[in-house]
């Protein structure tokens, strides 16, 4: 389950219709990674570039209505997930019963996606290692979603999924890469990052956008739109010598009250004193 404070879907976007007004559909998609998904997918479509669609846990749909305004004719969306399904090991089962086992079931999935769209994608119902064997074709996608299990070792599984489905050019996303409650997707991330060749591209709070491509034709994708004065910031930073993107929201000015701002501009000795005097009164 992911921890965030921003939960209003994005109206207006420069690729494409509006975004469509998720926010009937639960989940944990907010609206910077929205923004980003459809700006990405639109950008990828404006320059010809053409793949299916992937993506691993997708819980009731959020993000996977906002893939379906993406597909292109003869793309496909494959979808993979356990929805009502027993887990196949008992960290995995402790993990759902924590976090969604009680709201996620595949009709309610089902029911959310045929609202917006109408046909479902392909659909399996199974663990993500399922697609291990080939279900979906090695270099056929664009685009590919992981938000599937926390556990390490089923990261690590799915990022592999992801690395053979991709075409070279295409990209994988990656959720909860940094939250406290989930270092086992941390462990994978960067492991893939140092070990298999993946490449970070873009990074907001929640999501690790990369490639096993050229990271630079994500970056310029990303960055035709002007962030900025859509009211979220833009920052460099460097990992192990590659330049990386970094999105986030604007931070709100923090308001500091009147007499406590005139207390910090005045001289220290100054201040002691009036919160000296401010203490023995009772003030």
């Amino acid at each position: 389950m992911h921890n965030a404070a921003d939960t209003t879907p994005s109206t207006a976007t420069p690729h494409g219709s509006p975004l469509p007004a998720l926010e009937s559909v639960p989940g944990w998609f907010f609206q910077l990674d929205q923004e980003a998904f459809h700006h990405l997918l639109g950008a990828q479509s404006a320059a010809g570039r053409t793949g299916d669609l992937l993506e691993l846990g997708c819980y009731l749909g959020r993000s996977t209505v906002l893939l379906g305004h993406h597909l292109q004719p003869g793309e496909q969306m494959t979808v993979c997930d356990l929805f009502d399904s027993d887990a196949g090991d008992e960290e995995n089962a402790a993990e759902m019963a924590s976090s969604y086992r009680s709201t996620l079931t595949r009709r309610s999935f089902e029911a959310n996606y045929l609202a917006f769209h109408p046909q479902l994608p392909v659909i399996h119902q199974a663990p993500t290692s399922a697609l291990a064997d080939g279900r979906v074709r090695a270099g056929s996608c664009r685009f590919v979603h992981v938000d599937a299990s926390h556990l390490y070792e089923h990261v690590a599984g799915d990022i592999e999924v992801a690395r053979r489905a991709l075409a070279e050019d295409g990209v994988v996303v990656l959720d909860d890469y940094r939250s406290e409650h989930t270092p086992g997707v941390s462990a994978a991330v960067w492991e893939a990052v140092f070990t298999t060749g993946l490449r970070p591209a873009v990074l907001t709070p929640m999501k690790f956008y990369g490639t096993w491509g050229d990271p630079r034709a994500v970056q310029r994708m990303m960055l035709e739109r002007d962030w900025q004065t859509a009211g979220f910031t833009v920052d460099q930073e460097t990992i192990a010598g590659r330049h990386v993107v970094r999105l986030n929201h604007r931070p709100t000015p923090r308001t500091v009250p009147p007499r406590r701002l005139i207390t910090d501009l005045l001289p220290p000795l100054l201040t002691r004193a009036i919160r000296k005097a401010r203490r023995a009164s009772g003030a």
